[in-house]
């Protein structure tokens, strides 16, 4: 079924080549949904043509609209707001759309098959020096959202994740766990791994503050202090260590590392994801020495007198960056080269993204122009999907300083607060314990994703875990509950939806805008990968579940006694459920049955 716009724009371009001896470029023809404010499903802005046509706006629109009514186009009426032509299609056409889809439960899902490609999404790629917060969840909900709607499109799609499980940050909670300890572990504290290991990057930021105090005491400034103080001088040395094999490092970060995998997979499985293939920064470090050694023959870096190493970018507007310390060390660009190179002799990738925060924008850029330098074909085809901070109402969270919102403790706030809400609203009766227990998770879990997930990626967002749990709000909750609400409409009916060709009676205004809604479930999907944007399909599931109650609330169901609207309003509660559940899944949000 050729799609209305596809259509609408092509009779466009035939109605000015009719009435006004025009071959104009179809990209000049902008099609767009019409204002709800207005009569019509589709709206032509006339002023482009205002030359060809010789003639003022409203009369422009006015003559085309005319056309549209004599030539079997699909619109049966139009209305014209100065130089806008506000077109209706004809009822036939929603229909045709509506008996040819509400039985199909993947509807929306790569309609156009496979396009035999593959994507990598890297996420969460966090440091192994201390647990997952508030600010990883973000990352995770895009990276893994993203990822589904990637494969939505027809792609192949790799879950990856770099562990940055070496370097300085992760020298210091060694060091600090070295100094004060006193051989702690998970077991002995009675706390997860990942937990343990950030306490001691705390520690280590503490005693490393007082050490830089006093030495500004002492006239220094703030910069030479933090690289006089004796911690900074043991951390390099045990980097050094590390890069050389020492072993009682490398046993202390084995059993650092180890207990913070084994808190990570505790936290991966509460929030369902499970990485298809694990790098990791120890693996590559090396590789990418040899990279820079490349380099620095093609005469692409230059070596300074201390031994380290840089490249020049500042002919492209950017800086000049270490790419290779003076003490042999490596640097985080180091090691996401070697990664890069990986992961196109690992899987051939025809693009990569990377999910990572929007500090680290000058990064990527860096990253990217390098492989390019490098004459590495695939960097054309690498995306960095930035994305803005999450705050909280008391302000900036910082991880050295033990003031985040820790991603263990934040998901069993939800989930409680879920209960609390949804024991208050009686929406458990008649659930046994393990299905309200699931419930209290599903909604618990599904507000956390979708409130941060609605919010454009580039944005900067603020979490508010009271307002994202409200049931009547922009929130997981009221799309969730829409969806239970519909399934239990569709068993009290004691009967099966089946398949039909049609025949229905003339559609209500309410029934027109719901099928209008989830005509445009299709496109949606397809613009929100494009644009790694799933802030699109969870806004969208948003409307189609205001949509679908107002239908609900203006409307007769269950008691319509006439059977054929029963029916079709029965198909069309179908038909919504089950793009609802849709949208839901591409943000890794469940779609509860019954509540």
């Amino acid at each position: 079924m050729a799609a209305i716009e596809s259509i609408l724009l092509d009779k466009t371009k035939l109605a000015l080549a009719e009435l006004y001896g025009a071959d104009v470029a179809t990209l000049t023809i902008k099609i767009e949904h019409t204002n709800p404010q207005f009569e019509g499903d589709y709206t032509v802005n006339v002023f482009p043509f205002l030359k060809i046509s010789g003639k003022k706006p409203e009369d422009t629109a006015t003559e085309m609209g005319n056309w549209f009514i004599a030539n079997n186009t699909g619109v049966n009426a139009f209305n014209v707001v100065k130089g806008f032509l506000n077109l209706s299609v004809e009822n036939s056409f929603w229909m045709a759309f509506f008996a040819a889809n509400y039985f199909d439960p993947a509807f929306g899902i790569a309609q156009n098959g496979s396009k035999n490609q593959t994507v990598m999404v890297e996420y969460p790629s966090p440091n192994t020096n201390k647990p997952l917060h508030l600010g990883h969840l973000r990352n995770i909900f895009l990276g893994s959202s993203v990822a589904e709607l990637m494969k939505a499109n027809g792609y192949n799609v790799v879950h990856a994740c770099l562990y940055n499980d070496r370097g300085t940050n992760i020298c210091k909670s060694m060091l600090a766990y070295q100094k004060w300890g006193k051989g702690e572990t998970p077991e002995s504290e009675g706390i997860k791994g990942d937990h343990l290991v950030g306490n001691y990057y705390v520690k280590f930021a503490t005693e490393f503050k007082k050490q830089v105090e006093e030495l500004v005491a002492t006239g220094i400034s703030k910069d030479d202090a933090e690289k006089q103080a004796p911690l900074t001088a043991e951390v390099n040395d045990m980097l050094v260590k590390w890069e050389a094999g020492d072993e009682a490092t490398r046993t202390l970060w084995q059993t650092m590392n180890g207990w913070v995998y084994q808190g990570f997979d505790i936290t991966y499985q509460t929030l369902g994801i499970k990485p298809d293939k694990y790098y990791y920064e120890s693996d590559v470090y090396n590789l990418g020495k040899e990279t820079v050694a490349e380099g620095l023959e093609k005469g692409i870096f230059y070596q300074k007198e201390d031994g380290s190493i840089w490249i020049d970018l500042t002919a492209e507007g950017l800086d000049q960056k270490v790419v290779l310390r003076s003490n042999g060390t490596t640097v985080y660009i180091t090691q996401d080269i070697a990664v890069a190179n990986e992961k196109e002799k690992d899987y051939k990738i025809d693009k990569s993204v990377y999910v990572v925060g929007n500090e680290q924008d000058y990064h990527f850029k860096v990253l990217f122009l390098i492989l390019k330098k490098l004459g590495r074909a695939y960097a054309d085809n690498l995306y960095h999907l930035s994305y803005g901070m999450v705050e909280l109402p008391t302000g900036k969270m910082k991880s050295r300083e033990g003031t985040v919102v820790d991603a263990d403790d934040l998901m069993e706030m939800m989930i409680e607060s879920a209960k609390q809400k949804t024991v208050e609203l009686g929406k458990i009766d008649g659930l046994s314990d393990d299905e309200a227990n699931k419930l209290f998770h599903t909604l618990g879990m599904g507000a956390l994703r979708y409130f941060i997930l609605k919010v454009d990626p580039k944005k900067k967002m603020l979490f508010n875990p009271e307002e994202s749990i409200d049931f009547n709000g922009h929130t997981g909750p009221f799309i969730q509950y829409t969806h239970a609400r519909i399934r239990s409409v569709l068993r009290k009916a004691e009967k099966e939806v089946k398949h039909t060709e049609g025949g229905y009676p003339e559609i209500h205004a309410v029934e027109k805008a719901l099928i209008k809604r989830l005509y445009a479930f299709p496109a949606t999907v397809q613009l929100a990968a494009e644009s790694y944007d799933p802030a699109l399909v969870a806004n969208y599931a948003f409307f189609l579940a205001g949509d679908y109650n107002r239908f609900y609330h203006e409307l007769t169901i269950l008691k319509e006694e006439n059977a054929e609207a029963r029916d079709f309003r029965l198909a069309l509660s179908l038909f919504t459920a089950n793009v609802i559940k849709q949208s839901l899944c591409l943000l890794g949000v469940d779609a509860p049955e019954r509540m």
